[in-house]
């Protein structure tokens, strides 16, 4: 009985060598159809594990970890410097899924980088931030810009500490003026300080100190403040029977009393208290009566002398000058 057998069928060519052309492990310089370069290791045809990159187009090269075709792991990116003739370090830190994240430094000029932690290509979390004019700031950060608690500390040696947001100071804090010797502490908004204190603070060892110190409450420095007087609680003493003369205040020492009469008409002076129902017009009044002597045809005047204390010796002068005055 005759045997038959099925012809296998032969793989088309182009699979051979498309698995032939698969890079797995080291390879050397494989260039893309952009002009890019890429000298590393590879797996399944994706760049994987250490691997340097340079491209052709910004001439940036980075020199690192790469984890399926992406940049991930600890990483440097530099871009070419035409002064210096040589490649100039831009970021060194570590990378995820091709973008910046973990802790890293950014260098943005000569004199002018950041170190600390990064999110998604952008400054996030804690970090310290030195600018080309000589700041320093020291704190927490979200999307690129301070945000939460930090510290400026400025060049002349001035610095804030508090509360920041979107980049401004917002909140409490406190800010050191250590140039004048002051410190003061209060509520920022949007950078403009609304309501605090202003205390000294190592006056003595600041540069330029305040022409003059900021005095303390309660202390024997400040000016005089005006305060009520105190009010006698004492009984008031009866006053004297009219029209006798009144009774003269205690001499106090250094006090100086000026005598001067007051001279009123009697009708006036009776009208202030009542007459004796009994005296008449030019009759003398009975003992102990308010009334006063008077008569019909020629009214009198009656005299009160009084003394009044007067250490300054102001109101004596003020009726010397008055007497004078109606004397000419």
């Amino acid at each position: 009985m005759p045997i038959s057998k099925c012809l296998q069928k032969s793989e088309p060519l182009w699979k051979g060598w498309d698995r032939k052309a698969q890079k797995n492990g080291l390879r050397h310089q494989v260039y893309a159809v952009s002009g890019d370069c890429y000298v590393g290791e590879w797996k399944d045809n994706m760049k994987h594990g250490k691997g340097t990159q340079i491209w052709k187009k910004k001439g940036a090269i980075y020199e690192g970890d790469w984890k399926f075709g992406k940049r991930d792991g600890y990483g440097t990116l530099s871009f070419p410097d035409q002064e210096m003739g040589k490649p100039r370090k831009v970021y060194s830190g570590w990378w995820k899924d091709d973008k910046k994240s973990g802790y890293g430094i950014q260098f943005f000029g000569p004199k002018e980088y950041y170190e600390g932690e990064w999110c998604g290509n952008q400054r996030s979390g804690w970090g310290r931030m030195y600018y080309s004019n000589g700041d320093i700031y020291e704190g927490q950060w979200l999307n690129n810009k301070p945000h939460g608690e930090g510290m400026l500390r400025q060049k002349n040696g001035n610095r804030y500490e508090g509360c920041w947001r979107r980049g401004m100071k917002n909140g409490s804090g406190r800010f050191f003026h250590l140039d004048h010797g002051q410190l003061f502490e209060g509520f920022w908004v949007d950078d403009v300080a609304k309501c605090g204190t202003m205390i000294d603070f190592g006056r003595d060892e600041a540069p330029e100190p305040t022409q003059f110190p900021i005095p303390k409450v309660g202390s024997t420095q400040q000016s005089p403040v005006a305060t009520p007087e105190r009010q006698n609680t004492a009984p008031p003493q009866p006053h004297p029977a009219w029209p006798g003369p009144a009774q003269p205040s205690p001499a106090q020492p250094g006090n100086r009393q000026v005598l001067f009469s007051v001279r009123a008409s009697p009708w006036r002076l009776a009208a202030a208290h009542k007459a004796d129902s009994t005296s008449k017009v030019g009759s003398t009044p009975k003992a102990g009566s308010p009334g006063l002597p008077c008569s019909s045809i020629q009214p009198l005047t009656a005299s009160l002398q009084i003394k009044i204390l007067d250490p300054d010796g102001v109101l004596e002068e003020a009726l010397a000058m008055f007497k004078k005055t109606e004397e000419d």
